[in-house]
């Protein structure tokens, strides 16, 4: 038996904690990324690396770079996680997200308009 290499603890970790960001189960990103099950268990565990040709169809299942796999989660601006959530969802949501984008954005703007200050505790201008 090989001894576990720290990167592919790593590697798994990540691959775990996106899989699960992104609702799948093992089994979904199995098919998904055509790899059985159990490999795939055995990759989450640290137990076994995997091929670059394998590691770029779990990005683009999991829509993450490689780098957030290799290298875990580096601190991000809001503005970069709220367009890596987008990015998760399907035609019919990213529309329904873009009308009350829409309508918040009105929103702020009569408001601004009206004259009306945000006493919510910041001083962000909307």
């Amino acid at each position: 038996m090989r001894p576990i290499q720290e990167i592919n603890v790593i590697l798994g970790e990540n691959i775990r904690r996106e899989r699960e960001r992104a609702g799948y189960t093992q089994e979904r990103l199995s098919e998904m990324i055509d790899m059985s099950t159990q490999n795939l268990s055995t990759v989450e565990r640290g137990m076994a690396g995997v091929s670059l040709k394998m590691l770029r169809r779990i990005c683009e299942a999991l829509k993450v770079s490689a780098d957030d796999l290799l290298f875990g989660q580096r601190e991000k601006s809001d503005g970069e996680a709220l367009i890596r959530k987008l990015e998760r969802l399907d035609a019919r949501q990213m529309r329904i997200v873009q009308e009350v984008l829409s309508a918040l954005l009105e929103a702020f703007a009569l408001k601004k308009e009206d004259g009306e200050t945000d006493h919510g505790g910041d001083d962000t201008d909307y």
